[in-house]
């Protein structure tokens, strides 16, 4: 699909900051690119910490004026439901916009964009279920508890799914009454720019939601850092969470962390090979294969690992790469020139410590791949737990393929990494599926499904994946303070010491 014809598509996009589109205090921009073709397709204003000040500022105060946390809550749940109709409205200009600025399949970005207005929807229904409590307190006083928003909220989300993880943080902030600056990542910023204008269609007072584009190692640490801001919310790799927490102890922040993966995906030997299978395939080429939670760690009984490799490979195979916006496709392309040369470098690093690639490792041939980041799905054997590509994440199409010989072993290798974001498992027995998912240290477990979540259900990990778990009516939690409130009610006036 030509460019020309993306309804949403601006040849610039500017910050957004109390309501208004103002450019970059700087004046600079910055390119964003189809990684289908590599080419431009639009350009953005560059922020600098100047626009951080005055984005952090409108949000403050819309906080302090009580613009949003102080209507009532069937008032926000209305706004939110609004939102959730105007994506409704424009779902197919959302996708297309979508598809051209990420290059994953149309087919994935249509279940994103689904699930994002779903997100709406789910939090339009839990605001009004905010609420505090009593508690027995000793005759002559009273006690209750208020929730409250936790204030100014920096959200940084990344590239993978640019819509529905803005979405995934910006409606459950809106529910419990934040205000937001939003940082969307630098190679996939324009539809998180457009939700926030539709935000502010449905009715979000100017101010509340703010939006930052630019570099993450400045703007974004900046943000981190800044003492308006209250809570940071941060999808990402590790090494950033990691960076992010440091920045953010020295003002004590709240902070969620949804960061990366190397997910296990256990096949017992009384799996049906044919759902094991076409689970598998899904569960790691699915979005290219650049998912926190793609079980790119594929663990296969030893007694059923050459029946279960061949079907494997034979329907790797058959995946169609090519135009994103074409239906027939299952695997867009990589999102940058820059991942494609870190999975690239991983797969040859796979046959250095001694693995076999049986399929993929390369661009894929023909004309219509010469340009953008392309990449076949590929299946990597002879693979043993300690070497760094069954440890290290990649994020792309890349499975490894280990052997286990039992179930105690099975669990030891799943377990057996810094991550613990997702787990899978196959198998026909009802108390074997149980009994291990409840020794996978991780925080989402799949049986017998390749899907690791929907809107309601909590989504976050255990070690190194980080903390917080977003999509569920528990999310708001996370996004307010409790407020502890004793009052004395005796009719004799109290008198502790006694004199």
């Amino acid at each position: 699909m030509l460019k020309e014809k993306i309804a949403l598509l601006q040849d610039e996009y500017h910050l957004l900051i109390n309501g208004e589109k103002v450019p970059s205090s700087s004046g600079e921009w910055f390119e964003t690119f189809n990684p289908a073709t590599g080419e431009v397709i639009a350009r953005v204003a560059k922020a600098s910490r100047a626009d951080v000040d005055k984005a952090v500022e409108a949000a403050h105060q819309a906080l302090e004026k009580g613009k949003w946390a102080k209507w009532p809550a069937s008032r926000r749940g209305q706004i939110l439901n609004r939102i959730a109709q105007i994506m409704r409205e424009r779902f197919n200009d959302l996708v297309e916009l979508e598809v051209l600025n990420s290059g994953k399949a149309i087919s994935a970005a249509q279940g994103q964009v689904h699930q994002a207005i779903e997100d709406f929807e789910l939090y339009a229904g839990a605001v009004t279920t905010i609420s505090g409590s009593t508690k027995p307190v000793p005759n002559g006083f009273f006690h209750y508890t208020v929730k409250e928003p936790v204030g100014v909220c920096a959200q940084i989300v990344p590239w993978n799914y640019p819509l529905m993880m803005a979405a995934w943080k910006i409606a459950p902030a809106l529910a419990a009454g934040c205000t937001i600056v939003l940082k969307p990542a630098s190679l996939t910023p324009l539809t998180a720019l457009v939700l926030a204008d539709i935000c502010h269609e449905a009715g979000v007072p100017a101010g509340v939601i703010n939006v930052i584009t630019g570099s993450g190692s400045d703007v974004g640490a900046y943000l981190i850092e800044h003492p308006g801001v209250d809570k940071v919310a941060f999808t990402g790799e590790t090494t950033t969470g990691k960076d992010i927490m440091a920045r953010a102890s020295d003002t004590l922040k709240r902070v969620t962390l949804e960061l990366g993966g190397k997910s296990a995906n256990i096949i017992f030997p009384d799996a049906d090979l044919d759902a094991a299978v076409n689970g598998s395939v899904f569960g790691i080429y699915y979005n290219t294969g650049q998912s926190c939670e793609a079980r790119s760690r594929l663990l296969v009984h030893e007694s059923i690992y050459d029946a279960f490799l061949e079907k494997f490979v034979e329907k790797t195979k058959k995946l169609k790469l090519g135009d994103p916006f074409s239906k027939e496709t299952h695997v867009g392309a990589v999102i940058s020139r820059e991942q494609w040369n870190v999975i690239d470098s991983y797969v040859k690093l796979a046959q250095e410590e001694g693995a076999r690639v049986i399929c993929g490792g390369k661009r894929p041939e023909g004309a219509e791949f010469e340009k953008g980041y392309w990449y076949e799905p590929t299946v990597i054997v002879d693979v043993t737990n300690d070497m760094r590509v069954a440890q290290e994440e990649i994020f792309g199409p890349v499975v490894v393929v280990i052997k286990f010989s039992d179930e105690q072993e099975a669990v030891r290798l799943a377990n057996d990494t810094i991550y613990g974001l997702a787990a899978a498992l196959w198998t026909q027995d009802f108390s074997r599926a149980h009994r291990v998912a409840g020794q996978l240290k991780a925080g989402v477990i799949m049986i017998n499904n390749p899907f690791s979540t929907f809107p309601g259900l909590p989504f976050g990990g255990y070690k190194q994946s980080g903390f917080g778990r977003e999509l569920a009516i528990e999310s708001i939690d996370l996004y307010t303070e409790t407020k502890s409130v004793l009052s004395y009610i005796g009719t004799k006036p109290l008198n502790p010491f006694g004199v």
